[in-house]
Order: C-alpha cells, then sequence, then structure tokens
C-alpha cells in the first residue's frame, strides 16, 4: 500500500508562496532526492500549473535545475481538476470520483505518493487519505497568502523533526 505524504515550504505565519521564498542549495539537493524517490505525485490544479514550468528546458538553467526537472518529468503525475480539460507529459487527469481514484492508488502502488496543494490535501485529509505531514518552515514572516493547512488542521502527532540547509525546519507529522 502507497504512503500519501503532503509536504511543502511555507513561511513561518503558515503560508505557501514560491515567489516569497525559495530553496537553498542544500534543500534544493533535498527536493532533487526527495522527487527521485517518489512513487508519483499527486496535484490540485493550481499546484500542477506551477509545476508545469519543469516540463520544458530553459537555458540559464543549471545542472542542479536540469536535474530536478529530469526527475520530475519521470515520475508519474495524477491531477485532480474540475477545470482542466488535459494535462502534460507523464501525467493522468483525475475527474469524478476523486476518493476511488485516490484509493485506487494508495491500494494498488507502494512507495511515497506526494500530494501537491493545500486545497488537495485539505479534501484528502477529509477523507482520511493522508498519512503524513511535512512542514518545511522558512524564516519568513508573510502575514498573508494561501495557507498551508486550507482547512481545520486535523489532531496530529510530531514524529521527527531536522534541519534542512541552514535556515530551513522540517517538522514531520502523521495523524493522531
Amino acid at each position: 500500500m502507497a504512503k500519501l505524504v503532503f509536504g511543502m515550504n511555507l513561511s513561518l505565519d503558515g503560508y505557501v508562496d514560491h515567489q516569497a521564498f525559495g530553496p537553498d542549495a542544500t534543500l534544493f539537493r533535498h527536493w532533487i532526492e526527495h522527487v527521485s524517490g517518489l512513487t508519483g505525485s499527486v496535484y490540485g490544479r493550481g499546484m500542477y500549473e506551477v509545476m508545469r514550468y519543469w516540463d520544458e528546458d530553459h537555458s540559464e538553467w543549471t545542472p542542479d535545475l536540469r536535474e530536478f526537472a529530469a526527475a520530475w518529468r519521470r515520475q508519474p503525475k495524477w491531477v485532480v481538476s474540475r477545470s482542466l480539460k488535459s494535462v502534460g507529459p507523464n501525467a493522468t487527469l483525475v475527474e469524478g470520483d476523486t476518493e476511488a481514484a485516490i484509493r485506487r492508488l494508495k491500494d494498488e502502488l507502494t512507495g511515497e505518493i506526494s500530494v501537491s496543494g493545500p486545497d488537495l490535501a485539505r479534501s484528502l485529509t477529509d477523507l482520511g487519505f493522508i498519512d503524513e505531514y511535512r512542514l518545511y518552515f522558512h524564516p519568513v514572516v508573510l502575514g498573508r497568502g494561501k495557507p498551508f493547512f486550507a482547512g481545520p488542521r486535523p489532531p496530529l502527532r510530531l514524529v521527527a523533526s531536522d534541519r534542512i540547509g541552514k535556515d530551513v525546519i522540517r517538522l514531520t507529522y502523521v495523524p493522531a
């Protein structure tokens, strides 16, 4: 059975914003290794559209950026959306019964499946599907934006904490 993990970079006050802060070299290496080891990823529409950036090569990319793009392109992706009509390479559009589709992924696959997008994570939390939450706190206070927890925070139990790079603390929780 696959394990669903929701993990994202966020500010100290709990907001997700891909423009306000980014990973240092150590954290970016962590993300490359993380993505390389995934069974696949489930995306909400918004996060999938952000991540589509990695579908095409850019001449200014460093070797690390190229390595991340290659890892991201290799992994299977499932995109939950009511508005998208198509998705890119190595991606499957999940329409209709999201609960049945995600249950099937959990039952039929092994390894770790990343969940990307706070709204999707809220829906999957409500269904009891998220097995682990990884919060990567950056030393930034935004005061506004998209919250990591898009709904009421589920009862959680801390299972790990570690520092990644010079400024990021990762807290890992499981449902209590």
